[in-house]
């Protein structure tokens, strides 16, 4: 079993990688945001073995009461909840299509300006790539260019909002459209990772696990 290979933490930002601790603030310079919420994933409930089948993914398949957690793609029904490294994770490999992960507070927008930070125990294998994707107040679905990728280790990867060039993503098939300038990101519905490849299958073949993640954010009243 892997074990989480992030030295202190990877922080992505204004698409920089740097590997290290979270620096604090320094004093006049804004503080981040709190955290918002955390999320660790648990299997669904089912019979036997945990098979593709019966750990597929459903709404209770979240912890946090405060959340729910949504898929979207054309075959993102098969998304399931897997065991990897002692904790739980969505894995995508057996999808046809590309796949969205969005978690969304049931009582708040969030404010993603400023030092709002996502993050984000995940693998991708086989040159697969994450995209950060947010669904606006007005119900838009956005994707972000900023690319994660971790050659098949368990990483926690860090994501600053500000920086990105974002473009409207279609929610049914979640194919990328025209870009989207300066949108609105202090009152967001959802926010999550988007994979824009379909899954390989088992084995080491393209796919992503979503593990433990954190949101650190301003909220906005509904």
């Amino acid at each position: 079993m892997q074990r989480l290979r992030a030295i202190g933490l990877m922080a992505i930002t204004a698409g920089t990688v740097i590997c290290g601790s979270v620096a604090l603030g320094q004093p006049g310079q804004a503080s981040r945001p709190p955290l918002l919420f955390k999320e660790e994933w648990r299997l669904p409930k089912h019979e036997g073995a945990a098979t593709d089948e019966n750990t597929r993914f459903k709404p209770e398949v979240v912890t946090n009461e405060r959340i729910e957690a949504k898929v979207y793609g054309p075959d993102a029904v098969v998304v399931r909840a897997a065991e990897h490294e002692g904790r739980i994770d969505l894995w995508n490999g057996l999808a046809a299509s590309p796949v969205a992960v969005t978690l969304r507070d049931k009582r708040n927008y969030v404010d993603l300006t400023g030092l709002a930070r996502l993050r984000w125990i995940v693998r991708t294998n086989a040159i697969h790539t994450l995209y950060p994707v947010v669904r606006a107040a007005d119900g838009t679905l956005l994707v972000g260019d900023r690319a994660v990728t971790t050659n098949g280790e368990f990483v926690q990867v860090e994501i600053a909002f500000a920086g990105m060039r974002w473009y409207k993503l279609d929610p049914q098939k979640l194919v990328v459209m025209p870009e989207v300038k300066n949108p609105d990101l202090s009152k967001v519905d959802e926010v999550g990772l988007v994979s824009l490849q379909p899954g390989g299958g088992h084995g080491i073949a393209g796919s992503f696990n979503l593990s433990t993640v954190e949101l650190y954010a301003k909220t906005v009243a509904r």
